[in-house]
């Protein structure tokens, strides 16, 4: 069975995955500069990991605030 979720509950959970996908960019940016010296594939995995995620907070981020970061990427 499906749950039914309002609006409100829908943004909550949104935000929170979007403070979430923050979390883990700042730990897989920190990663990759501890692993940039000694491990050069790890530190690449974790640059390829950072990327993602910030991708992922770019996108929540149009969905929260919807042509807020417009001006950011010359559109």
């Amino acid at each position: 069975m499906t749950d039914v979720v309002d609006s409100d509950e829908l943004v909550r959970r949104m935000q929170r995955a979007r403070t979430c996908a923050q979390q883990e960019a700042r730990t897989w940016q920190a990663r990759c500069g501890d692993l940039r010296a000694t491990d050069p594939d790890g530190a690449r995995e974790a640059a390829v990991r950072t990327l993602a995620y910030e991708a992922v907070i770019r996108v929540m981020d149009e969905i929260l605030t919807p042509g807020r970061h417009r001006g950011e990427d010359g559109k």
